[in-house]
């Protein structure tokens, strides 16, 4: 048994998300979502049911029902502009978009150092990364390296050390903390700071040329990126620091992925590899300070963050230097030997000690939750099927899963029994040396990574004005990211790099209509 109450370990559906919906939602799932399109047998069970819809198809001759419909009832059917990432649930009443418009302004805010006149404004950093959570993530989409001699505002480098003393080890064995910070410039690189106040320093890229040739000639050049920290302003760093370079994800979808019941996420886990299939998936464990035990992480580039409320809080600390109830030191990340940051000026409101006040804080998390996902394009169309037979025969979609059915619940109607297609399994693979950052970050090693969601990859270019992938958009292209993938990937790369090119032509059309 693990922290979480689950057994883990390969399992049947029934052991995921069925079991956890309500009798209600199973009928109302199997009945209005399902059953017009799969025509079931009358007498058969629901659960059976909505275990045939979410199993992988092996009919590529057509798109399967509802396929267009990347976030069930949730999914955004508008014309697909810039903004596209920006719109909320497509099943959300009138009634409650007002508070995601109001959470969106929070989202796009500007804050400001404190003292300040705009007291429910004032309290950045005075260490930071960005002004507003809108900074990073622009459209609420994928951020992106700087370019040479351009300050990073979407990218930063998370920090740690190995643990040093018995008490350190306890707490990572308990998964009481995911890492342990420098005890200088903490767990996050801040590369602004207010007025007053130095930035810890700026992070330096160097590339190296790395040719990879494929099965017909072709060669595709990788840029295989090395990393620095220049500028430190605080002393040095631990001679032992760990670095880990992280791109801002994009937002949508987070609620629906929150959603996912525990169990059917565990169900797919194979810590051992015992079906030999060489698919070795397994959970991150991280410590809830919303419910104060261990929880399975879902969200970040390992997995680090149990939910969206979580991860929000953490955002604001980390990247803002703002507090909250779930992060209440009012200094940001400033450690101990930053006194003076310590001591400087916050903007705490008066009720509540925090400067992000718990009812912005649910605001921000309803708008984050609500993100909706965009319609597939072209799924019925001859060169995308057979990029998605592709897919599936190169073993892709044994970690990056394609459909669930979300759990029930009753404040979040939204997010309840949808089908959905993510293609993710948001577990713990190990992606090889090549992608490694070698930093552990709870049960994560410095080589495994969580699958990453495919939904709106393919819009990519449209909102954020680039294809660079991967945890530090080394990849140009999604080529490129394919390219890099290793570990338990290996396989499944090596049959892409032997494709003609008009079967990679095929696969990334399939991928760019997700």
């Amino acid at each position: 048994m693990n922290p979480t109450g689950v057994r883990l370990g390969r399992g049947s559906f029934r052991d995921g998300v069925m079991v956890a919906l309500t009798a209600v939602t199973l009928l109302s799932v199997a009945s209005v979502s399902i059953a017009s399109a799969q025509q079931a047998p009358a007498a058969e069970d629901p659960l059976d049911r909505l275990a045939r819809i979410v199993a992988p198809t092996k009919n590529f001759a057509k798109a399967e029902p509802y396929e267009a419909n990347q976030g069930g009832g949730a999914t955004v059917r508008k014309p697909i502009n810039l903004s596209i990432f920006s719109n909320p649930s497509g099943n959300m009443s009138f009634e409650r978009q007002l508070d995601f418009k109001v959470g969106d302004g929070i989202f796009r805010k500007l804050w400001v150092s404190a003292p300040s006149s705009t007291n429910s404004s004032d309290g950045l950093g005075p260490l930071f990364n960005s002004r507003s959570c809108q900074g990073c993530h622009l459209k609420d989409g994928r951020g992106a390296p700087p370019v040479e001699g351009e300050t990073a505002v979407s990218m930063f480098l998370r920090l740690s050390v190995p643990p040093k003393t018995g008490a350190e080890r306890t707490a990572l064995a308990a998964h009481k903390v995911s890492v342990i910070p420098d005890p200088v410039y903490g767990s996050q690189l801040q590369n602004f700071a207010v007025q007053g106040h130095e930035p810890e320093g700026q992070m330096v890229i160097h590339y190296d040329d790395l040719p990879v040739k494929l099965a017909d000639g072709e060669v595709v050049r990788l840029r295989k990126p090395r990393y620095s920290v220049a500028g430190l302003n605080y002393g040095p760093m631990s001679p032992d620091i760990r670095l880990s370079p992280r791109v801002t994800p994009q937002m949508i979808g987070v609620g629906l992925l929150e959603a996912i019941d525990e169990a059917d996420i565990l169900a797919a886990a194979d810590p051992d590899d015992a079906d030999k299939d060489g698919i070795s998936g397994k959970p991150n464990l991280v410590w809830s300070g919303e419910f104060d035990k261990p929880m399975l992480g879902r969200f970040g580039w390992k997995a680090g963050e149990p939910t969206v409320k979580q991860q929000v809080a953490h955002a604001f600390l980390g990247d803002i230097g703002l507090s909250s109830a779930l992060s209440p030191t009012p200094g940001g990340e400033c450690t101990e030997p930053q006194q003076g940051c310590r001591e400087a000026p916050n903007g705490n409101d008066d009720d509540e000690a925090v400067e992000v006040t718990k009812q912005m804080m649910d605001l921000v998390v309803f708008y984050s939750r609500n993100l909706g996902v965009p319609a597939r394009r072209k799924v019925s169309d001859k060169q995308v099927l057979a990029g998605k037979k592709l897919f599936y025969d190169s073993g892709c979609a044994a970690c990056h899963r394609p459909k669930y059915v979300t759990r029930d619940i009753p404040e979040q109607p939204e997010q309840s029994g949808q089908l959905i297609w993510p293609y993710t399994d948001l577990l713990l693979h190990d992606m090889g040396e090549g992608l490694a950052d070698g930093r552990p970050e709870g049960e994560a090693s410095g080589r495994e990574w969580r699958t990453p969601p495919l939904w709106g990859i393919g819009l990519t270019e449209t909102v954020s004005g680039h294809t660079q992938f991967l945890h530090d958009g080394r990849a140009r292209n999604l080529l490129e990211a394919i390219l890099w993938h290793g570990g338990e990937a290996e396989a499944a790369k090596a049959r892409m790099v032997k494709m003609s090119k008009a079967e990679r032509a095929a696969l990334l059309a399939f991928l760019n209509s997700l």
